[in-house]
């Protein structure tokens, strides 16, 4: 297939890559000089602007962070849009809200091209083994259309919905997981901490239990070992993200306690200047929250003490 490729950070990259070894065509464009042309080890080709990524694509794929930047790309001074042609199906891969997509999906209807709703998740590496989930919405002709897509780039790629907006409502629930587990991982390490405990020592014993997770396995590993200065998801994902959440519950009347608490730790990062860093950085938010840490068992065991601290 004939893909164009808009986006190229930390998850664009990898899929983009994936297509490409999949055998699709794939000419991509990313705004940071270079990520493009980096990926030409993988069969991916270069574009020089947007419009040049999607001008011959039967699909146009975007994969970028925010509301704002799927607005920019397609309708935008230098968008896709107008260079899209009649029949083209747009696959809309990030996690942008419902309302976004939808009205996207209105706009290009109007010069005939279709929208599919597919956000993804799974992390970095996943995206370059093509074992991403991807949360798909939309009409069936057009689902089935970019199907080779989605089955290239993952493990499971179920129908959700009928309509541009179900894949995100979804997203959104799984973001709310995410969140959540991030949050949790992170503060139990720290508790750990607090409690004399060796935080790596907490998540190898407890990573077998019936406390893990995902993110507590995966993320609790990059926080003990501090390695946050190579982003794999960047800690302001979540706080675009766990915002969208909370406005979808605004709106549906749905509760969202967790939800609120998470998305305080998330802005808390950010304001502390951690928002590019790996979102596996949140720990730090709730190392200089805690006071000084109290004294542990060991402690009070220590030659020369007997009983019980003050």
């Amino acid at each position: 297939m004939r893909i164009g490729w808009l986006g190229l950070g930390a998850m664009g990259a990898p899929m983009a890559g994936c297509l490409a070894r999949a055998g699709h065509s794939v000419v991509a464009y990313d705004i940071v000089p270079g990520r493009a042309a980096a990926l030409a080890g993988d069969g991916v080709r270069a574009a020089d602007s947007i419009t040049g990524a999607v001008r011959d694509a039967e699909i146009a794929a975007i994969m970028v962070a925010t509301p704002d930047q799927v607005d920019q790309v397609l309708f935008g001074p230098a968008g896709a849009a107008g260079s899209l042609a009649a029949g083209a199906v747009v696959v809309i891969m990030a996690t942008v809200g419902p309302e976004v997509v939808a009205e996207v999906a209105t706009r290009l209807g109007r010069g005939g091209v279709t929208v599919v709703d597919a956000p993804v998740s799974g992390g970095v590496q996943r995206a370059a083994a093509g074992d991403l989930l991807i949360m798909v919405s939309g009409a069936q002709d057009a689902a089935g259309r970019v199907r080779p897509l989605l089955d290239a780039l993952a493990r499971s790629a179920p129908v959700v919905g009928p309509a541009p907006g179900d894949g995100q409502r979804m997203k959104l629930v799984n973001q709310l997981l995410c969140g959540v587990h991030i949050a949790a991982a992170a503060e139990a390490l720290a508790f750990g901490e607090s409690l004399g405990l060796d935080p790596g020592e907490c998540w190898r014993v407890l990573r077998d239990g019936a406390a893990a997770s995902f993110m507590f396995e995966d993320r609790g590993e990059r926080m003990i070992a501090g390695e946050f200065r190579e982003p794999r998801s960047a800690l302001d994902i979540f706080v675009k993200d766990m915002g969208l959440v909370s406005a979808a519950a605004e709106h549906a009347g749905a509760s969202a306690t967790l939800t609120a608490a998470a998305r305080r730790l998330y802005e808390e990062g950010h304001g502390r200047g951690l928002g590019r860093l790996d979102d596996s950085a949140l720990i730090e938010v709730l190392r200089q929250d805690r006071p000084e840490r109290p004294r542990s068992r060991a402690d009070d065991q220590s030659p020369g003490h007997a009983g019980f601290s003050d």
